[in-house]
């Protein structure tokens, strides 16, 4: 099945340009036809299904010019497990356009790269709504306070289907010993228990599991079976079986008419508790991220025109005069001009003793001024700061996914001579 893949791309200026990129395209395996547009600088691309995007980007690249090629961090909530950060990235991949994909389970985020002219930001968070998650605006990352308010959501709900659980337990297992379904029948008859275990299991199973039959649906939709779907399986199987063996025991050979609600309560409430496990695990595990951006300065005071201004740390830039006095944050990274002063640089350095600062000395964004005013012009900003690159260091190492490391024989050695091969998955 062939697909269209539109490129734009920059730096052609004749007729020249676009025969040499049609020929770069056209020699690549699976391009069935290129076609380039000079005045719009884009290529239509139609390609056989599972075409690599790269090998056209990088046919494009060889031939002297640039594609367009856009990157997001994409903020998503409902992720809960490295399930999640598969299906997620399976179902971005198979988008048309899309070149990169790596999502982060403890930062909440996707990293997206994508060719514009062929997929839009709308279309990518349709296609992670429609995988069971909730992409959030580019600009507005998960808050703590949201991630708190699922932490406790979470806990509530544990809490409520572990308090109807235990009773539901207690009477179906209370029939297996003797003195105790003594106890039971001389209060009701079995058939009355049943219908205590399903009110008490109805809701554990709706309300509590309600996270499951939403996420599990939309696996379903997709073909792409995972946890979510098989736990709302499993427990619907052990809900509804005993739901008919309560109200038509007839239609079941004798003996075989019997419940279990307690199996379909205790899964679910067993996967909610490991839910809430694996949601505390996650938060610990962004705490690093958290703490080093509160490091960072929301303010800075700039010198323009011999006047200082208090400005949002967003609006400063390279080259800008800093006023920092002491106890302040050095908003970012410069060279001092003018002061004497020693800073607290143990966030960088581990080192608790101040640094001496003076004329010509550099000084970090986050760190601390401790007794004297500085005045610094700034070299590095936004992005390009050491924190920012310290963040992005720590976020990177989290999305990295460890190598599998397999034993392969050694060719032509006995099968006692191994080696291992470690390959990236």
């Amino acid at each position: 099945m062939a697909q269209n893949v539109d490129i734009e791309i920059r730096g052609m200026s004749c007729a020249s340009c676009v025969g040499r990129v049609e020929r770069a395209l056209s020699q690549q395996p699976g391009v069935i036809n290129a076609q380039v547009n000079l005045a719009a600088q884009k290529a239509a691309i139609q390609v056989e299904a599972g075409t690599a995007t790269t090998s056209l980007l990088n046919a494009i690249e060889t031939a002297g010019y640039q594609p367009v090629v856009e990157s997001l961090d994409i903020p998503i909530t409902g992720m809960s497990c490295g399930s999640c950060v598969s299906r997620i990235e399976r179902t971005l991949t198979k988008l048309p356009g899309m070149v990169e994909v790596s999502v982060n389970l403890a930062t909440q985020k996707a990293f997206v790269r994508f060719l514009p002219g062929a997929v839009s930001l709308p279309r990518i968070q349709h296609a992670i709504r429609e995988a069971g998650y909730e992409p959030q605006d580019t600009d507005t990352p998960p808050s703590t306070d949201s991630e708190d308010r699922e932490r406790a959501e979470l806990r509530r709900r544990v809490v409520l289907a572990a308090i109807f659980t235990i009773p539901v337990v207690i009477i179906a297992m209370g029939k297996m010993i003797p003195a105790f379904d003594t106890l039971l029948t001389s209060l009701m008859p079995h058939r009355a228990w049943m219908g205590v275990e399903w009110l008490l299991a109805t809701p554990v199973q709706f309300y509590a599991g309600a996270r499951f039959y939403r996420a599990g649906f939309a696996e379903l939709r997709h073909f792409n079976p995972g946890m979510n779907s098989l736990v709302m399986i499993g427990s619907s199987a052990a809900y509804f079986y005993s739901v008919a063996a309560l109200l038509m025991p007839a239609l079941f050979p004798v003996g075989t008419a019997v419940s279990y609600f307690e199996a379909a309560a205790v899964i679910v409430t067993l996967i909610l508790l490991g839910r809430y496990f694996e949601h505390i695990a996650k938060g610990r595990t962004s705490e690093a991220i958290k703490k080093l951006l509160q490091l960072q300065a929301k303010t800075a005071r700039v010198i323009r025109e011999d006047e200082t201004v208090e400005l949002p740390i967003d609006a400063v830039v390279t080259g800008d005069r800093i006023l920092v006095r002491p106890g302040e944050r050095v908003p970012v990274d410069g060279i001092v001009e003018e002061g004497h002063s020693y800073v607290d640089e143990s966030m960088i350095s581990g080192e608790p003793v101040p640094v001496v600062k003076q004329r010509d000395s550099e000084v970090v964004g986050g760190t601390i001024n401790k007794n004297g005013a500085l005045t610094f012009r700034a070299t590095r900003v936004g992005a390009d700061t050491v924190l920012s690159q310290i963040v992005k260091m720590v976020e990177t190492a989290q999305a990295e996914k460890p190598p599998a490391a397999f034993i392969l024989p050694e060719p032509g050695g006995a099968m006692g001579e191994l080696r291992t091969a470690a390959i990236r998955p």
